[in-house]
């Protein structure tokens, strides 16, 4: 039995959600997505205002298939009417983040600037430093997976050193630190 797929989704007012063939459409105030949608394996039940994903058979597959597909649509829903966020902290000294539309432009500690172009549906942003970084960039977008690739290949760029700790971090990220080389006498 599964225990995500068998919860309800609850459309929020302004939310429309329809499906399509093989695909479930989900329409709100801050876009519109698209959802994969298995019609051999599952069944979809719009009911006031909560969706119901059932299975049609009970194989492993199926199963597996039940709780994945009702979690990307929840997400969907959540993201056409609040929007997904992940922020980065830029850690060094010099270092330099800016916005010009969908560019970002970084400079880190190379000899040259690097240059990172959004994919269509993301925008970024760059916020007031925190706890001794040098800038936080903040990632947003109406899906999920998009915002959280985004984010990965922008810390992609510079991933924080373990012995000095400079680099990019996500928001709340643990750097395991080693203690480096000693002189011994």
């Amino acid at each position: 039995m599964s225990r995500i797929g068998l919860l309800p989704i609850v459309l929020p007012q302004g939310v429309e959600l329809a499906a399509h063939g093989q695909e479930v459409k989900v329409k709100g105030p801050k876009g519109e997505l698209r959802v994969p949608f298995n019609v051999n394996l599952l069944d979809l039940q719009v009911e006031r205002q909560q969706v119901r994903i059932q299975r049609k058979a009970d194989d492993k597959f199926a199963r597996a298939v039940h709780g994945l597909t009702r979690s990307l649509i929840a997400n969907a829903v959540t993201g056409v009417t609040q929007r997904f966020s992940k922020r980065l902290d830029l850690f060094g000294v010099g270092f330099r983040a800016e916005v010009q539309g969908r560019r970002l432009t970084l400079s880190i500690g190379f000899s040259h600037t690097v240059v990172y172009e959004a994919p269509e549906g993301i925008e970024l942003s760059t916020e007031a430093a925190v706890q001794g970084a040098q800038v936080r960039i903040v990632v947003q977008g109406i899906d999920k997976q998009q915002v959280g690739q985004a984010a990965a290949e922008i810390r992609d760029k510079r991933k924080p050193d373990p012995y000095k700790g400079k680099g990019i971090r996500y928001e709340n990220e643990v750097i395991h630190w080693k203690a480096g080389k000693t002189a011994s006498a």
